[in-house]
């Protein structure tokens, strides 16, 4: 189930960066970093089950960096 949702997860940034990129319309980029922060989330949670405490611990990190920019971006 995990690596379905991180597929879907992947999809959705991607699509995102794609209209972003394709229209120049940048206003969507705050939903792409929550999405990606929920995806490196359920990395991180997958990484955890698969006993790789180091890369797990990784994902976290970088799962809360991404989501206070997300979050940040979306204040101002």
């Amino acid at each position: 189930m995990l690596k379905v949702l991180r597929i879907a997860l992947a999809f959705i940034v991607v699509m995102i960066a794609v209209y972003g990129l394709v229209t120049g319309n940048h206003e969507l980029t705050p939903y792409m970093f929550f999405f990606l922060g929920l995806m490196m989330i359920v990395m991180g949670i997958s990484q955890f089950k698969a006993k790789r405490q180091a890369d797990a611990i990784t994902c976290f990190v970088v799962s809360v960096f991404v989501l206070f920019v997300a979050v940040y971006t979306l204040w101002i």
